[in-house]
């Protein structure tokens, strides 16, 4: 999900679909690595073949790529879901007031998967589920998934989707109000089997929660060990890649740094959602780091406290927007020391000068 507003289309399970809908324009990920063949049944044993769904019920349809190269379609995992529990007269619709842009192209989910490592017996946790399309590759993947859901009618559609399975845990509430430790703890600990284990987070967001997902998440080293995540394209790319003494550096860069390693995985056009939003989405991965790999600061908080102040005062020098914090002659003292000279600005400073420039001051 983006967070973009969008419309739903109802459904009518009174008749019968026999049109496959395709949507239109979906483009394929041009990083997207192809799909591995799948293995030939044995002669020996004849494919099992399933009898024609009853009247009203849609098989999942196909979305033909115009700039595949391997020339395989990828699966419309939002209609056919959609579709799917509505012929057993669930009436699932989306809500509105979401402002979601769901995924339509089932491989980009299986490249989220990919950009985390997920294996066999990981615990994992989702954002937000939908209508369970990354969930579903999750879980084939063979996670244990937490799936966190605001919206008590989404949170219906997934367990009516994957039904009574020990694999998937589907908890209603607001991620932000969510209690990581009591949940995920116990998980862990139950598969660690005597060596430390940590869990990962695999996420479609809307944008809206964006920030206050990466604030809340990348400082649990001791839970989990990566987090990637579907954002804008421009904001995934200005987490990874914003560099000093541009308009992108803010403090959110210098706490990522602090607390993870980014990096950029890779873009999703934007015909790959529905509805279509204006802009295209973007990948991104944090390596999250233990406790024992953080920079060396005497107190995080008040590091980040300073940080803060700094870039409230953006175009200002240090030894001004600091300078309810320290005196001036002492602010410059720390940044001439540091190497750097005093006029100073918070946009010219990397998160290990910011580091190093509160330890100073710190001793001061």
């Amino acid at each position: 999900a983006l967070g973009f507003g969008f419309e739903v289309f109802p459904l009518n399970k009174n008749k019968c679909e026999k049109k496959k809908i395709l949507p239109s324009k979906m483009l394929a990920l041009t990083s997207l690595s192809p799909r591995p063949a799948r293995p030939s049944p044995s002669p020996a044993t004849p494919p099992h073949r399933r009898p024609p769904p009853p009247c009203g019920r849609i098989r999942p349809t196909s979305a033909v790529s115009t700039a595949a190269s391997d020339g395989g379609g990828a699966a419309d995992d939002y209609h056919s879901t959609i579709r799917s529990l509505n012929s057993h007269g669930r009436r699932h619709v989306p809500r509105k007031s979401l402002g979601q842009n769901y995924m339509l192209n089932a491989r980009v989910n299986e490249e989220l998967v990919a950009a985390a490592g997920v294996e066999e017996g990981d615990v994992v946790l989702e954002i937000g589920p939908g209508t369970g399309s990354l969930t579903a590759a999750l879980l084939a993947a063979g996670a244990t998934v937490v799936a966190v859901e605001k919206d008590k009618h989404m949170a219906t559609l997934v367990r009516d989707r994957f039904g009574s399975t020990e694999q998937l845990k589907v908890i209603e509430e607001d991620i932000t109000k969510f209690h990581v430790h009591s949940h995920f703890l116990p998980i862990l600990e139950e598969k660690s089997r005597g060596t430390k284990k940590y869990a990962k987070v695999v996420s479609n967001l809307p944008f809206n929660v964006s920030t206050e997902v990466v604030k809340q998440i990348l400082p649990m080293g001791d839970v989990f060990s990566v987090m990637v995540l579907m954002l804008q394209d421009e904001a995934a790319l200005r987490l990874a890649n914003a560099s000093i003494q541009t308009p992108e550096y803010r403090p959110i860069n210098v706490f990522v740094n602090f607390y993870s390693e980014p990096e950029y995985k890779f873009k999703v056009e934007r015909a790959n959602f529905f509805p279509q939003p204006t802009v295209d989405g973007g990948v991104i991965r944090f390596k999250i780091k233990d406790a024992g790999e953080y920079p060396p600061v005497s107190s995080n908080k008040s590091f980040f406290s300073m940080v803060n102040s700094a870039f409230n005062g953006k175009r200002k020098m240090l030894r001004k927007s600091l300078q309810h914090l320290y005196s001036s002659a002492d602010i410059e003292a720390a940044l001439t020391n540091i190497g750097l000279p005093p006029t100073a600005r918070p946009s010219e400073l990397m998160m290990d000068d910011f580091v190093r420039l509160h330890n100073y001051l710190g001793n001061v």
